[in-house]
Order: structure tokens, then sequence, then C-alpha cells
């Protein structure tokens, strides 16, 4: 394993930061937050998710979620439907007028995506995409092992 650099951290999280004020200002004429179009994308892979499931995916809590989901109702973007089986649990959905507006925020994804590796040709864009995974995948374990460790210290 190479030393680390010391900038790593930083330099990954002000890209995180920044990635994510350029989205909320780009999606802003669209009506929708950064956090209103996690919803919306996370929907059109997986429609019919529980609330809590979502909520999962998305790393929020359930009372934060639940405003979103509320305001994306009123705007006629996302519905609520009981499950067949548990009617304590709503599946979400989205709804026709959230269609146009996904691809207009697929194209305006894509147009982030442009300006972010503007100075890199194909393979070193698809180089950092690896390498990302890899770091992802490394955290993963990390926290996977952590968690482990964890339950072997409360009942072990």
């Amino acid at each position: 394993m190479p030393k680390s650099p010391t900038d790593f951290l930083f330099m990954l999280f002000e890209t995180q930061r920044l990635l994510r004020l350029l989205a909320e200002k780009q999606a802003a004429p669209y009506g929708i937050t950064k956090a209103q179009w996690g919803v919306l994308a996370k929907l059109e892979r997986t429609e019919g998710l529980k609330q809590s499931e979502l909520a999962e995916l998305l790393d929020v809590q359930p009372i934060t979620l639940t405003r979103l989901i509320d305001r994306l109702c009123e705007s006629d973007l996302i519905e609520r439907r009981e499950d067949a089986k548990d009617r304590r649990v709503n599946r979400l959905y989205l709804r026709p007028a959230a269609r146009p507006l996904l691809e207009k925020l697929s194209e305006l994804r894509a147009d982030i995506t442009e300006t972010a590796l503007n100075h890199l040709n194909i393979e070193q864009a698809n180089d950092l995409v690896r390498q990302l995974e890899t770091i992802k995948n490394n955290v993963r374990d990390a926290l996977q092992s952590a968690d482990n460790k964890l339950k072997d210290q409360r009942y072990g």
C-alpha cells in the first residue's frame, strides 16, 4: 500500500462539496433540489421501494426523506401506494410528470460530468472511475470490518 497523500481526504471532500453545489445551482431552474433529484434518480432505477429502503439507500434519516417525498408528491412527481401485502407500508412510484424532468436531469448530469472531467481524456476518466470504485470498496470493507468488531465486542 502506498503512503497516503496528505491532502487526499481534503481534496475528495472538497470536490464532493463543489459538485454538490454545482448540481444544486444547475437543478434550481427546474424547481428541484439536489436531494429531490437523488430521490427521483433512485426511484427511476428501482420503483416500488419502501420509504425505509429508500432512506437507507440514500443514507438519510426517515423523517428527512418523508419531507422530501411529501414535496415530490405535492409536485405530482411521485406517489405513494399501499403495499398489497402490508397496508402499513407505502411503496414509491414515479408519476408521469417525472419522466420529462428526469430526461432533463439526465442531460444536466451529463453536463456536470463533462465539466468535472473536462481536462481528462476518456482513458484517464475511466481510470479515475475505476480508482474511485476501488476506494469505495476499501472504505465499505473497512466499515463492515468495524461493524463486525463492534458486534464481537457486544456479544463476545
